[in-house]
């Protein structure tokens, strides 16, 4: 009787629970039995792992075997567990010295010829293992740099089970083909890629960024975009077709400023586990952008799918901007499934297969027209729009979705002469998102000490009573509130705009000027205050 034991992780979303992979041997019949709640692809290794270990050169035991995955009742899916199943194996057969297994963490595919095929999910599969106390992690080669993201772990990257098994035996390590120095591609890599998501998505297009300069006129929507990135305020852009929203959100994200590195590994773990880690990327240093087309389903947006749920665009988005475009023509239903999201950063769904909690901390932009044909409120515009239909149009996007939109901005048509002398005098991306990282830092060091980092994190009750606005500045805005132009978490975000504004121009305070401004984008209201921001 031989038994073995080693470790691998099970993923349950974006977060990973370590997996003890037990194999024991006994007389008997030939048979291999897998326990420990395995899904269909999982049921499927013990196939790929005996024929990975009959062509690596190591010999299958003849004997009763089991394999069992605990603890039993996490569900467990997906191909990385090969790996540790096939060193379990031959610890129990004695192949190799089960001591050397006990305290190893093993993740990865295995291929019927022995090779070791990348999977996804490392980063927040290391991650766990990192927090639970591992300190030795065996990855696929080409998951290596991800896997050396986490602080403290010794990642050792194999290509085949040949070389694994050599070096845990202490024996010379056999050279493996590689096809990339032949000019061949890599069809390990399609393990890295869920098909039909494309490499990438959600990510920012390499060095590519659009740049402001490109946007003819529109100044407040210019002034109002580097507020929301400047304090992360949500915008809703509101105009005629071809005024310039899409254009405007999509320079959006090249006025944040870079990840932090905690924030980095949190993007890069989310779509590690999506499939959308671009091969050779691994660690995402960008804010992420994400656009999903206004017929998305519930699922795809807030996450799902069969089996355990997969994440969605609100968390491809987390620490990025999550723009819906044409946002009246998308279901009241998926789009009121943002507002819990928006609240508290993060989203929870609850499948047949298990539940799951997923990171969605994401800054959201949203643009539509102001009736289906789009020509409505605009000079000369003839709109043939019943009243009837603008109504029902507008009333798409529910209030208590709007409520929780900070900036609210009119996008009217541009002129002629901007657009002629469109790049004479524009401000580029760098410029502006010089003035954010300014502003940032002015709200960082107010908050210091504190868990917030920009002023849209801070709760209402905290802005009211520890920071205060210039005397005055407020009484257009309690007037607001009291004939029900504001609710009372309006004017919590009103004030967080107006905090905004003030670091902007680098004030150590909101003015009258602030705040009035702020209540104008919010209410839609023309209040005659202008701000201005330091150029």
């Amino acid at each position: 009787m031989g038994f073995a034991r080693t470790c691998s992780v099970a993923l349950v979303g974006v977060e990973g629970v370590v997996v003890e992979v037990q194999a024991d041997l006994e007389p008997g019949v030939a048979n291999f039995t897998l326990v420990g709640l395995p899904d269909k692809s999982l049921i499927e290794s013990k196939d790929r792992v005996r024929a990975a270990v009959a062509n690596s050169g190591a010999e299958w035991p003849q004997k009763k075997l089991t394999v069992g995955l605990s603890p039993a009742s996490v569900p467990k899916s997906g191909s990385g567990f090969d790996l540790a199943v096939a060193c379990a194996v031959l610890g129990a057969a004695e192949r190799l010295d089960p001591r050397e297994l006990t305290d190893l963490m093993m993740i990865g595919e295995l291929g019927l010829d022995g090779r070791v095929r990348p999977v996804r999910g490392v980063l927040p599969a290391v991650l766990a293992a990192a927090d639970a106390g591992y300190r030795q992690v065996v990855v696929p080669e080409q998951t290596v740099a991800e896997a050396s993201l986490v602080p403290g772990m010794s990642v050792l990257g194999v290509r085949s089970l040949r070389q694994l098994i050599a070096v845990l035996s202490d024996e010379p390590v056999p050279e493996e083909d590689d096809p990339l120095e032949e000019g061949r591609p890599d069809p390990l890599l399609a393990g890295l890629v869920v098909p039909g998501t494309g490499i990438g998505a959600g990510l920012p297009p390499g060095d590519r960024t659009l740049d402001m300069s490109d946007v003819a006129g529109q100044h407040n929507a210019r002034r109002a975009l580097e507020v929301a990135a400047a304090g992360r305020h949500h915008i809703f852009f509101k105009g005629p077709p071809g005024a310039g929203k899409t254009m405007l959100a999509e320079r959006l994200p090249g006025l944040l400023p870079p990840l932090s590195p905690n924030e980095s590994l949190e993007v890069t773990a989310v779509h590690s586990v999506a499939g959308t880690l671009p091969p050779g990327q691994p660690l995402v240093a960008r804010p992420p952008y994400c656009a999903p087309h206004h017929s998305a389903t519930m699922a795809s947006l807030v996450g799902g799918g069969t089996g355990l749920p997969r994440p969605g665009a609100v968390s491809l988005a987390h620490h990025g901007v999550l723009f819906v475009d044409e946002a009246a023509e998308c279901s009241a239903k998926v789009l009121d499934a943002l507002r819990q999201p928006l609240e508290s950063g993060h989203v929870v769904v609850a499948r047949a297969a298990g539940m799951m909690r997923m990171p969605a901390r994401f800054l959201l932009a949203l643009a539509a027209n102001p009736c289906p044909c789009g020509r409505h409120g605009t000079s000369g515009g003839g709109c043939e729009c019943r009243p009837s239909s603008i109504r029902r149009y507008q009333a798409r996007l529910s209030g208590p979705l709007l409520d929780r939109v900070d900036l609210r901005i009119a996008v009217e048509p541009v002129a002629r002469s901007e657009l002629i002398t469109l790049g004479r005098g524009a401000e580029s991306t760098a410029e502006v998102a010089d003035r954010v990282r300014a502003a940032r830092e002015r709200a960082a060091a107010r908050f210091a000490g504190t868990p917030w980092q920009t002023n849209s994190e801070v709760p209402g009750h905290e802005l009211r009573t520890r920071w205060q606005v210039h005397p005055g500045a407020l009484a257009q805005a309690e007037r607001d509130l009291e004939c029900g132009l504001l609710t009372a978490r309006g004017l919590d975000r009103v004030l967080r705009v107006a905090w905004t504004a003030a670091d902007l121009a680098a004030r150590d305070r909101p003015t009258t000027e602030d705040v009035n401004w702020a209540l104008e984008l919010r209410t839609g209201v023309r209040r005659g205050a202008v701000t201005t921001v330091a150029g």
